[in-house]
């Protein structure tokens, strides 16, 4: 197994506390108050979505996400919220909602939530919703646009890893995108000797529980129930910005255009920079 400690949980944190002992240091955190005053906490249900909010149309992603080809980093298919919900609610599935901002057409549930005084920094325009199945996984990635992310559980648990950004090499991260392709939880050793020397974090994320990952950290996650989560993002400089969207263009658009007309020769051309760089 790899070599995980829990993150840790604080009540009452400062900007201060927060600044010193997280931010600065660039460590995780589950913050258990910082969104104690949200409505959202209690009229975020599964009936309140689907009676208000049914008839929106949303994308649905699968493990086929990430496969190399035509339809990489594509939804699997748009059906009604309602339907997706459903879905949700019927059992285990690896069917989820990715990167939803779901605001744009019922922007009145921003006033359900508010950004935290935690830090300065906060992008206002850019809250996403996620939503999975039980069982459902998200795998081993950074997100591109390395802001430090504020991930608030409404429903459901989260499993999540965590591993710092500087252990990318040992994580065989393939390069043009924020990828990894190891399996976390069933780590191959002989295969990829370099995963002996990673360290990282581990926690079961409760609803009503707030997450900060770190930019440029990598996470895995799996749905330990069905559930759903919103996303805040924070910048500490312009300079943070600036790098955010030159990983983007550098990574995402070469990456997206490059399986579209290479396909599974450009992912075994990914996996095989991804081992030199670890060895």
């Amino acid at each position: 197994m790899l070599e995980l400690q829990p993150v840790d949980r604080r009540t009452g944190l400062t900007r201060e506390q927060f600044a010193q002992d997280y931010l600065e240091p660039l460590k995780p955190v589950v913050f258990t108050d910082l969104m104690d005053k949200w409505p959202a906490k209690s009229r975020w249900t599964v009936d309140h979505f689907k009676t208000h909010y049914g008839d929106l149309m949303v994308p649905v992603v699968s493990t086929n996400y990430s496969r190399p080809g035509r339809s990489y980093l594509m939804p699997d298919m748009d059906i009604t919220f309602r339907e997706y919900l459903e879905i949700m609610e019927a059992g285990p599935s690896d069917l989820r909602i990715f990167l939803w901002n779901i605001f744009r057409k019922a922007p009145e549930l921003r006033k359900d939530f508010t950004i935290p005084d935690i830090m300065d920094g906060f992008v206002n325009e850019v809250p996403f919703m996620f939503f999975g199945c039980e069982g459902s996984r998200v795998s081993l990635h950074y997100d591109l646009d390395l802001s430090h992310v504020f991930l608030n559980q409404i429903h459901g648990r989260k499993h999540v890893i965590l591993f710092p950004h500087e252990q990318s090499r040992n994580l065989y991260h393939l390069p043009f995108s924020a990828a990894s392709h190891i399996n976390v939880l069933k780590p191959d050793f002989h295969k990829y000797p370099a995963l002996q020397q990673v360290k990282g974090y581990e926690v079961i994320l409760l609803p009503g529980e707030t997450l900060f990952i770190p930019r440029g950290y990598w996470h895995y996650i799996e749905y330990t129930d069905s559930g759903y989560s919103i996303s805040l993002r924070a910048f500490t400089s312009v300079l943070d910005r600036v790098q955010g969207l030159s990983s983007i263009t550098t990574n995402y658009v070469i990456d997206k255009i490059l399986n579209k007309f290479l396909g599974k020769r450009w992912y075994n051309f990914k996996v095989k920079m991804a081992m030199k760089r670890a060895e």
